[in-house]
């Protein structure tokens, strides 16, 4: 069983009326961090757990990858040098922090692991999609507020060496 968007929200309505900005909650079979940005909106990351998560505040074991994860930075067969920005859950995309704003990324800019290149509206929640590689963004595939199902490709990250390079 997993954390799902009811859960959350859940959490969220408790949590609304107080006066905190930062929420950290971990279970023997989830991690929930909730933060509330400037304009009163959250934002969330989750972690499943298959294994109990270690409550006396030491690290978790690293675990393998899973496939059905869908995580950015997967190589796509078949485009060599084309690396996959998957969605982590299923929602609205937004390429731009709010409307009218710049776009995080565009075709053609660089990117690094760590650089946000969208949000993924969930349940009224906004999450941050990284690229998850170094490179050229060389393809958006969706536009402002085209919904995504968990795991959709959302953009193309160019990582061969003229891609990546600096």
């Amino acid at each position: 069983m997993s954390l799902t968007g009811e859960d959350v929200q859940d959490i969220l309505r408790i949590i609304d009326g107080m006066d905190i900005d930062r929420l950290h909650l971990r279970t023997g079979r989830f991690e929930l961090s909730l933060r509330r940005g400037d304009d009163g909106a959250w934002t969330q990351s989750t972690r499943t757990t298959a294994e109990p998560v270690p409550v006396d505040g030491s690290e978790a074991p690293e675990r393998p990858a899973r496939d059905d994860a869908a995580p950015a930075g997967r190589e796509t067969p078949g485009r060599e040098g084309l690396t996959e920005v998957r969605t982590p859950l299923p929602g609205a995309f937004y390429p731009s922090p709010k409307p009218g704003a710049r776009p995080f990324v565009e075709a053609g800019d660089r990117v690094t692991e760590t650089t946000v290149v969208g949000i993924v509206e969930t349940m009224k929640l906004m999450n941050s999609v990284y690229a998850g590689a170094v490179g050229t963004v060389a393809d958006i595939l969706l536009d402002d507020g085209d919904f995504a199902e968990r795991g959709a490709v959302l953009m193309f990250i160019d990582t061969t060496a003229d891609g990546a390079a600096p």
